[in-house]
């Protein structure tokens, strides 16, 4: 028992020193600027197609699930605002944060590990590069810039995946439908999702990358590692969101 919780505290420790180096590095130039734009591409590529597919079902689901429960009550009209808050306030960032933690947070790890494992990573630091400069603090800031895109990008196909199961059902015009979703949304609604999913994305990358530098046993150490990676970025994604709603209720209280 006392081996686990000293194993622990080493490794909490290890990753406070891992992020500190992040703080420490990001306003000392050189800027990567061409790195952090190759990362965006490259991670937005990766994740786009599966998040607004995954999305777009989600809208489809709520619509469906929350028809019998509000006819019931004589209030399908208030479908499209019961579905669009839930999907931009919570679902959306959510889903989409690990979504891009299964397949972004394993992919670093996997790279990274793969690098460590085979030398490339001492061979950068022996020809005078900085690698964690080189390969930590691009794909963490590429990351924190891409999830409030990418989960813009999840509201927008959430809703119109409920539309689109309002229009199976009722027929309902795009115009009506949309008017009720202008109606209920506030910015106050919208902005602090998104700005969340900042957060998210700095802690999938942050994690994907230590686990990667962290690698040992050969290539099996970077299986472990890549799937340490997404079950570590999948449990602090919860935490982080558990924290961050909390201060919206407290901070950015519903206006209705």
């Amino acid at each position: 028992m006392l081996t686990r919780t000293r194993h622990a505290l080493a490794e909490i420790g290890s990753h406070a020193l891992f992020i500190g180096k992040f703080f420490r590095g990001i306003f000392v130039p050189p800027y990567e600027f061409r790195q952090i734009v190759r990362h965006i591409d490259e991670l937005g590529a990766l994740s786009l197609p599966l998040t607004l597919v995954i999305n777009f079902i989600m809208g489809l689901i709520l619509a469906m699930q929350a028809r019998p429960t509000m006819v019931r009550f004589g209030a399908t009209a208030f479908i499209p605002a019961l579905v669009t808050r839930s999907l931009t306030i919570e679902l959306a960032p959510v889903i989409t944060a690990l979504v891009v933690a299964g397949r972004v947070a394993s992919g670093i790890a996997a790279e990274l590990g793969s690098m460590k494992v085979t030398e490339q990573i001492e061979a950068m630091e022996c020809s005078g590069i900085n690698p964690y400069r080189y390969l930590v603090i691009p794909r963490v800031i590429a990351l924190v810039i891409l999830m409030p895109l990418l989960t813009l990008c999840a509201d927008f196909i959430g809703i119109f995946g409920s539309y689109i199961a309002e229009y199976i059902a009722t027929g309902a015009t795009t115009e009506y439908y949309y008017s009720q979703v202008i109606d209920s949304l506030y910015f106050t609604d919208v902005m602090p999702g998104v700005f969340k999913t900042a957060f998210f994305g700095f802690a999938i990358a942050m994690i994907g990358c230590y686990k990667g530098f962290h690698v040992g046993g050969g290539t099996e150490g970077v299986g472990k590692a890549t799937t340490g990676a997404v079950v570590l970025s999948s449990f602090w994604i919860l935490v982080i969101d558990m924290i961050m709603v909390k201060l919206i209720i407290t901070y950015f209280p519903d206006p209705f």
